[in-house]
């Protein structure tokens, strides 16, 4: 009988060291879960506030714009969302390569790189820029050849040609912005960002509004108000704030030029190919019958649709962060686990916006526009502007993953596949074979969306984040840096 209460005590013994070990566990998992989300929040609340605030500036401008009459709406839409949706892409694409090779030098405590890193970025993309500004010049013949609507186009030419000081400030903004997040130094931006848009609503109140301006005063806010944003994270980067990290202008800048290129462009090509996606819906439904009315709606939607995006790109500017840092320390686990909270973070905002688009699908079109028929047909396509916040809501974490990583190039095929063979024949389809418009349209660029997140997922999944962190170590090494000082903490992560 003792022996068999000894045997009963000893499970009750084991039981309940599980369930204590259970419940240890569970506390560790909140915690650590508690402390990843402290971190990301700490680089993803301000991002997104930056996001949002530079976004906002070409939002307001289409506020403003908006009440000027259908055509100047059209015209300011087409070239936001066609020719600054190209450049945009191409010259945040050139930047983003920072992403990558700053987050990992600062992982492995290399901050003497990050200056030299802008400075070969800011000649890049200055000389990019160069390249790009023919396509301000000539934007009506283009949109033109696009088959856009030949009044729009005349309008939209003049217009670009006026907001060309952008472009040179994107060149500038861009490099700047991946040099301060890589060491979490993302308050400043957001104050700096919040300043230049207050700005500039007053200014567009004053010029467009007050003194009657029009397209002309709408540029020249906008103008001002990013050379605001560039000059004013100029100073706070130069002014002796990063003693480590900014230690001036360096001749070392222009070594490696070519190899860095490889790597900007690779990012170019991965966010250009996803900007861009969006850029072919508007022409397609350019070429629908009654374009006025048809692009000014899905103009609104889109601003809406991208307004939110931003929020979204601050998960991804701090999942890009959190993983290039802890692969570039050599910490693989944490990399992943700080990915799978970040994801989860963001899927919550996303459902939340989702719902907040479905209530007032009737009404957000007022915003922007008091033409009946417009925001008759905006409403329509309440339902897919919601069921695409909710899929940006994941999209742009698995792309900061990407950049983190350094799996550009690999997402830039993705893209392809997904937008270019699958998302926009399926979207011409329904569009115009099957008579379905702008729903058939938007349709196919949902399909390509939804196709991409689970092809990203399955890769994220099958990962070996072990060898990341190794090809994380390499990358440093040839990029100048020298990783002997983390080498034991390294080897003690991998065992």
């Amino acid at each position: 009988m003792e022996e068999k209460d000894d045997s009963v005590q000893e499970k009750r013994f084991g039981i309940e060291m599980q369930v204590i070990n259970g419940v240890m566990g569970k506390k560790k998992m909140v915690k650590k879960s508690w402390d990843e989300s402290k971190k990301m929040w700490e680089i993803a609340a301000p991002a997104l506030l930056t996001a949002v605030a530079q976004f906002s500036i070409g939002f307001v401008t289409s506020a403003f714009v908006g009440h000027l009459g259908e055509v100047e709406l059209a015209a300011v839409s087409i070239v936001q969302n066609v020719i600054e949706g190209f450049v945009y892409g191409v010259m945040l694409g050139m930047g983003s390569a920072l992403e990558t090779l700053c987050g990992q030098a600062v992982g492995a405590g290399q901050l003497n790189m990050l200056g030299i890193y802008m400075q070969r970025s800011w000649i890049i993309t200055g000389i990019t820029a160069l390249f790009l500004a023919p396509f301000y010049v000539f934007a009506s013949p283009i949109l033109q050849l696009l088959h856009q609507d030949k009044g729009i186009s005349k309008l939209a030419g003049r217009y670009s040609i006026w907001v060309i000081p952008q472009l040179f400030a994107y060149a500038l903004n861009f490099p700047i912005q991946k040099f301060l997040q890589a060491q979490s130094r993302v308050w400043i931006m957001t104050i700096i960002s919040i300043a230049a848009l207050a700005i500039h609503v007053l200014l567009n109140w004053v010029l467009v509004t007050k003194l009657d301006h029009g397209l002309v005063g709408a540029a020249v806010a906008g103008n001002i108000s990013w050379w605001l944003v560039v000059l004013g994270q100029i100073i706070y980067v130069v002014c002796g704030c990063f003693p480590e990290a900014w230690t001036g202008f360096s001749w070392s800048a222009l070594k490696s030029i070519s190899s860095f290129l490889k790597l900007s462009l690779a990012s170019a090509v991965m966010l250009c190919l996803e900007l861009w996606y969006f850029t072919a819906v508007i022409l397609m439904v350019g070429w629908l019958h009654n374009p006025e009315i048809a692009v000014d709606a899905v103009s609104i939607c889109m601003n809406l649709q991208l307004w939110t995006l931003m929020i979204a790109l601050g998960f991804n500017a701090a999942i890009s962060v959190r993983v290039s840092n802890e692969l570039g320390a050599g910490n693989p686990k944490a990399a992943k686990f700080s990915v799978v909270v970040t994801l989860l973070t963001s899927t919550i905002s996303g459902v939340v916006f989702t719902a907040l688009v479905l209530v007032t699908k009737n009404d957000f079109p007022k915003v922007f526009t008091g033409k009946a028929a417009v925001i008759k047909e905006a409403s329509k396509l309440g339902y897919f502007l919601a069921a695409t916040i909710f899929l940006n809501s994941i999209q742009p974490v698995l792309h900061g993953v990407a950049v983190g990583a350094g799996w550009q190039f690999l997402v830039a095929f993705i893209n392809v596949g997904c937008y270019y063979i699958i998302g926009l024949p399926i979207g011409a389809v329904l569009g115009y074979k099957f008579d379905l418009g702008v729903k058939g349209i938007w349709s196919g660029m949902l399909a390509g969306c939804l196709l991409q997140i689970i092809i990203l997922i399955f890769v994220f999944l099958r990962a070996n984040w072990k060898k990341e962190a190794l090809k994380a170590e390499e990358r440093i090494r040839t990029w100048g840096g020298s990783v002997e000082p983390r080498q034991s903490s390294f080897e003690e992560n991998m065992n």
